[in-house]
């Protein structure tokens, strides 16, 4: 299912906009994305803290972004209801510096499970959504259920903006989704840690050029992982790459630009969107009755063990032809 906070899915934002007389007439937009040092237990006064600076030396930034699981770390005792005290504090900060703030994400205890949650809390203080990761890391997040619904929300004036939390973006199903939704910057908050961090940025950097949109990829430090955020924009171009030590990252854009090369095509080239739109050719994979069969000889998702306690039960990879 798909969630929209703002204009009916169907619509761009600018039409029936009587205040906005063309596409040109666009105000820059500012987004910070906060790389921290984080630990297993609450961050809120230190990301407080990291807000109060961010906006002292960058009065002119309109969203700040922290990294996955930013609130309390990447343990699950720490699960809570929402909305709740946590979320309250960083509305009021929301509010008193007139903000965007997206909260990276904590885990959120509902209906008896554990999801991982991201906030999305308006200028005025309001909760505008909140996303609700559809692809945990298994396994090595057991224990967290996956959530169904899309988040895509806009703002005035601005554009449209989709969530897509850490592992998602693998999945090129999800940044589809969001921008095919509309969605021209995805807030993309990570929480990576392991040797794959380098392929994790690769999948990053190619979601931008592939749905022609903005990717904030915001990564934590300590228990949040291993730094390297960086942002990238609708052409597949670096905007920012960090390193691995805390960093406040304002980057203005604009998305014009976005709008330019989903018309025009990127660089001058490719007209993605407009191709997927006009496909004649529908997925099998997605269909009903698909032939799952090579998918199945994969066996279970489970963590790999070592050779000698790997059961012999499971299922050879099926025999193929040789191209050659």
């Amino acid at each position: 299912m798909a969630s929209y906070q703002g204009l009916p899915a169907a619509t761009s934002w600018i039409e029936g906009r009587a205040d906005i007389e063309s596409e040109d007439d666009m105000t820059p937009y500012a987004i910070a994305g906060i790389q921290m040092y984080l630990k297993n237990a609450s961050n809120l006064e230190a990301m407080k803290t990291r807000i109060e600076i961010t906006m002292h030396h960058y009065p002119w930034v309109n969203m700040v972004l922290f990294s996955e699981l930013a609130c309390f770390g990447p343990l699950l005792h720490h699960a809570q209801p929402l909305p709740g005290s946590a979320e309250e504090m960083l509305q009021e900060l929301a509010r008193k510096h007139q903000i965007w703030l997206v909260n990276g994400s904590m885990y959120e205890r509902k209906e008896g499970a554990i999801y991982n949650t991201t906030s999305v809390i308006g200028p005025d203080g309001s909760v505008i959504g909140r996303y609700c990761k559809m692809f945990p890391f298994m396994p090595m997040e057991q224990g967290v259920a996956a959530g169904t619904e899309f988040l895509v929300f806009d703002v005035p004036e601005v554009g449209r903006f989709g969530v897509l939390n850490c592992y998602d973006i693998w999945f090129p199903e999800t940044s589809r989704q969001v921008t095919a939704m509309g969605a021209e910057v995805i807030l993309h908050p990570v929480l990576t840690h392991t040797i794959d961090r380098d392929v994790d940025l690769a999948v990053a950097h190619a979601t931008s050029a592939m749905m022609q949109c903005y990717v904030f990829d915001i990564n934590g430090l300590g228990a949040g992982g291993n730094g390297h955020s960086a942002v990238f924009d609708p052409s597949g171009r670096v905007l920012f790459r960090g390193d691995v030590c805390e960093q406040i990252i304002p980057i203005e854009i604009d998305l014009e630009q976005v709008r330019r090369q989903r018309k025009n095509g990127i660089r001058g080239l490719g007209q993605l969107a407009k191709s997927f739109r006009d496909r004649p050719t529908e997925f099998p994979v997605y269909a009903q009755g698909f032939d799952r069969s090579y998918l199945d000889s994969l066996g279970p998702l489970q963590q790999p063990r070592r050779a000698e306690e790997r059961p012999d039960n499971v299922a050879p990879m099926p025999q193929r032809r040789s191209l050659v």
